[in-house]
């Protein structure tokens, strides 16, 4: 098959990034032919997508859309596949093209203005579809900017409209958790359009098991941001009434607010503010932890943080907030708490820092289930036949 990407960056910079990236090097390697049509570089790791992607087509400050025609007409894709992609005018030339669709759902971009349904103020999730109170409610028309400059910036209605009418055209929807798949259907998709295809983490090393050691080590490794509820995990942590270690890996523009709540909740010499670390330092927690805390409060796609840990046969303690119940079950490879419930928390992580062959067998059971859910090469060969079907059904009705 000829496939032709389509992302909004090129090179590596985070979880989209580094998911179409892996999934395009196998793809090359079973023998199939790769295009990318991409918006700026990154600056990371460039040279291994240039050897991944032989064919690039380079987005330009304006006339997207015939850049996107042109990119079609000269690589010739049997499948288009979608990744992040803000640009409605390239969607727009990629649906009108013909050309058998299919669309990676990384987050909540698609259907909510904001991104991430979740209101910052009031830390609720917001369960309802887009539509007028996006507006006049949520106010998700003025919404903070992240590319310097204003702080501020205007996000369009009509805009966030277009988006979801285009992108019900598209032959597939992928997305990672059945959270995902009912906010594309409460959405107006076609429920017959949607796969789930969870990613697949990193391999873990089969040799490298915690200590569960006394230390009773509890480790947070993530974005320090309002929506991970690094703050709520404190709280809960400041109603443990056991010895206990913990470890905030991350950074992020709630840190500095953290480490003043850590102090003032008595905390301090207890929880360590690491920062961002090597992935190989990891290890050296993972020897020692004896429970791994995600306290996202918005609704998180799936928290691939979860499945990394599980390949080290860690037990994980979270909120149920979006897509983690697809792989959290609670009392077999962790405990699933209520949201926001802090005493529950608390206690659900000192049972796995009191109790520590009920510790070492949970994360046992996690190790288990990722590896016979979440295989690579099982999903690899999920997506081709997927774009098979697309490229089979297209052919049909044109004929």
């Amino acid at each position: 098959m000829k496939i032709l990407f389509v992302h909004e960056r090129f090179g590596a910079l985070a979880g989209a990034e580094a998911n179409a990236h892996i999934t395009a090097t196998e793809l090359g390697l079973r023998g199939h032919s790769l295009g990318i049509l991409h918006g700026p570089s990154t600056g990371k790791n460039e040279p291994a997508w240039n050897t991944t992607f032989p064919n690039r087509f380079p987005l330009q400050c304006k006339d997207n859309a015939d850049v996107a025609r042109a990119a079609l007409k000269e690589f010739g894709p049997d499948v288009i596949y979608v990744h992040k992609m803000a640009d409605l005018n390239v969607i727009e030339a990629l649906v009108e093209s013909g050309v058998p669709l299919v669309r990676m759902v990384h987050d909540h971009d698609i259907y909510c203005m904001r991104s991430y349904k979740y209101d910052y103020f009031s830390r609720e999730i917001c369960t309802r579809a887009v539509g007028p109170h996006c507006v006049f409610s949520c106010l998700a028309s003025v919404a903070r900017n992240h590319n310097g400059g204003f702080p501020l910036k205007w996000v369009s209605y009509s805009d966030k409209k277009r988006e979801v009418a285009l992108n019900r055209r598209f032959h597939r929807m992928v997305v990672v958790t059945r959270y995902m798949r009912d906010e594309l259907l409460n959405n107006g998709f076609d429920g017959n359009r949607i796969e789930i295809h969870a990613p697949v983490p990193r391999m873990g090393d089969p040799n490298l098991r915690s200590s569960f050691s006394d230390r009773n080590l509890i480790m947070y490794a993530g974005q320090i941001i309002r929506g991970k509820g690094v703050d709520v995990l404190l709280e809960s942590l400041a109603l443990l009434d056991t010895k206990f270690e913990c470890v905030i890996l991350g950074d992020g523009n709630h840190r500095e607010y953290c480490e003043a709540l850590s102090q003032k909740l008595g905390l301090a010499d207890r929880v360590k503010f690491k920062g961002f670390i090597p992935q190989e330092e990891l290890k050296t927690y993972y020897r020692e932890c004896s429970a791994v805390a995600l306290s996202s409060l918005w609704p998180e796609p799936i928290a691939t943080i979860g499945l990394e840990v599980m390949r080290y046969a860690l037990p994980v303690v979270a909120f149920d907030a979006g897509g983690i119940k697809d792989w959290l079950l609670d009392g077999h490879n962790g405990y699933l708490v209520p949201w926001m419930d802090r005493p529950k928390f608390a206690a659900r992580l000192k049972e796995l820092l009191t109790n520590k062959p009920l510790a070492r067998q949970l994360g046992e059971n996690g190790l288990q289930l990722v590896s016979e859910r979440y295989d690579f090469n099982g999903y690899i060969g999920d997506l081709e036949t997927m774009f098979q079907g697309v490229i089979r059904e297209q052919q049909a009705l044109r004929n």
